[in-house]
């Protein structure tokens, strides 16, 4: 926390807005080797999942919750764990060798730091995944803050983390521009407030829905596209999931 209000005193007076990053499907493209350690672990139990199941009712979500909707309400803390322990060692298994980030990442990253913006990753992985993808691309050194899993116990689409970043940096939701690749984490982003920038790593443009722009990659963004999106109407907040 010393840190981050470091880094709050030194920029805020200079500070506009601030870029609010997912990780999985944002920083990197990482979903494929997710889908294939979660059919593995289904496999594992004896359950078929279906392409549009790990989209529409994991991405974007905590393990906890997604755990709870298929292995039913009633299983134990303990065996929560367990299943999640299970599905991250069987995606680091598969990924650790090949983090690689998202194209124009790195260059667009450099320019908001050039230009005084704020950063941070916000985002429902644990948090050994989100070290094992920063370490691995070097870029922990740009972001602010990191909130993980453990940063908010209200998963996406419940728009916590997000609040709870802005918080962190002491700008209102507003002025947050949020970068996500998933349905619930859209959701997530806009009933906190956010503006929101969908990046086509794990849907197509057509399934995203109230965002502000759709990008494929990061060579797509200039500092004069997020100036005229902060400048659009604030969006409405879910008051609903404020009061949570």
């Amino acid at each position: 926390m010393k840190e981050i209000k470091s880094t709050i005193s030194n920029h805020c007076k200079r500070i506009e807005y601030a870029i609010l990053f997912d990780l999985d499907g944002v920083i990197v493209d990482s979903n494929k080797y997710h889908k294939n350690a979660i059919k593995s672990l289904f496999r594992n139990y004896g359950v078929q999942i279906t392409n549009k199941e790990i989209i529409d009712r994991i991405y974007g979500r905590p393990n906890r919750d997604w755990i709870k909707d298929f292995f039913g309400d009633n299983i134990k803390l303990k065996d929560i764990k367990r299943v999640s322990d299970e599905k991250e060692k069987l995606f680091r298994d598969l990924y650790s060798h090949n983090v690689k980030p998202i194209k124009g990442l790195k260059d667009f990253l450099n320019l908001l730091t050039i230009n005084n913006i704020l950063m941070v990753v916000a985002s429902s992985a644990p948090k050994s995944n989100v070290n094992l993808i920063l370490d691995k691309t070097g870029f922990k050194k740009y972001f602010s803050a990191v909130l993980d899993e453990s940063s908010s116990i209200l998963g996406k689409p419940n728009p916590d983390i997000y609040i709870k970043a802005a918080y962190f940096l002491g700008i209102d939701p507003n002025r947050c521009i949020v970068i996500e690749d998933s349905i619930s984490g859209v959701h997530a982003a806009k009933a906190a407030g956010c503006k929101v920038i969908g990046i086509t790593t794990t849907i197509a443009e057509n399934e995203f829905n109230n965002v502000d722009l759709i990008i494929h990659d990061f060579t797509e963004l200039t500092i004069e596209i997020l100036n005229n999106i902060v400048k659009l109407p604030a969006p409405r907040v879910n008051m609903f999931y404020h009061n949570l």
